[in-house]
């Protein structure tokens, strides 16, 4: 039988790890760099995203003067943020888990960074947003069977 979102959703367990986290803004070739200052901080949580226009990084807001040095032609977003883990394993083939998730966040008036990882979906929130997410979210869960 296949997971469905409702499934999904009433399993889920939303988890924070009590950290602000900056993102950067790098250019394209700067991807080792930023590979290299994942490895340096060794600790989960972290996303290092590259396409052909730029390298988006996301470390702990505590990293980034130690690190500053070695991103070459970075752009700090000013907004702190904080993370969130919807803690259940998706099956690969569900499909309108993220979409209830960022409905519900966006009536709320939350801004979303959403990364996927294999099975797990994780969100960033703006730091001032984080309690009204964290709530919206409870209630989203609490509302399906």
């Amino acid at each position: 039988m296949e997971q469905t979102v409702e499934q999904a959703l009433s399993q889920a367990n939303l988890v924070s790890d009590g950290t602000e986290y900056a993102l950067v803004k790098l250019p394209p070739k700067a991807i080792t760099a930023a590979a290299g200052v994942i490895a340096a901080i060794g600790e989960p949580f972290c996303a290092l995203i590259a396409d052909r226009n730029e390298v988006s990084l996301l470390i702990p807001a505590e990293a980034v003067q130690d690190f500053v040095s070695h991103l070459p032609g970075h752009t700090l977003a000013e907004t702190r943020y904080r993370l969130i883990t919807l803690d259940v394993a998706l099956e690969l083939s569900l499909v309108g888990f993220m979409a209830a998730v960022s409905r519900a966040l966006a009536d709320a008036g939350v801004s979303i960074l959403p990364y996927a990882a294999f099975t797990r979906d994780h969100l960033l929130v703006p730091a001032a947003q984080f309690e009204l997410a964290m709530k919206t979210l409870q209630q989203l869960k609490s509302a399906r069977p």
